[in-house]
């Protein structure tokens, strides 16, 4: 299981690197990690997996949040899973921005 997480931690690094680009911060719980290990990994083909897995449950969503949501203009989310393992993107303030901090789950 250490071997795969190390694994999700270098697909969620190339993640980061990306949104970086875009001028976003991004956070990973370790419960985001412990997910992602145990749905993008397959005893017969490894974690082949994973990165269908990330696509699925992460850069979907972020995409509409980057071309038309809160992170448009760049930003700060944390990503995180509940219980029923729903993506939940918890968006920080920008400075200026009088609203609150919203969430979103997935």
């Amino acid at each position: 299981m250490e071997v795969i997480v190390r694994v999700v931690d270098k697909f969620l690094l190339q993640l980061e690197a990306q949104l970086a680009d875009k001028k976003v911060d991004v956070s990973f719980t370790d419960r985001l990690r412990a997910f992602l290990a145990k749905s993008g990994f397959d005893p017969l083909m490894g974690a082949r997996p994973m990165q269908r897995v990330i696509q699925d449950t992460i850069r979907r969503v972020l995409a509409d949040e980057l071309l038309f949501g809160r992170l448009s203009d760049g930003g700060r989310v944390a990503i995180d899973v509940d219980d029923y393992d729903h993506v939940n993107l918890s968006f920080e303030l920008k400075k200026g921005d009088k609203s609150k901090p919203e969430s979103s789950l997935v």
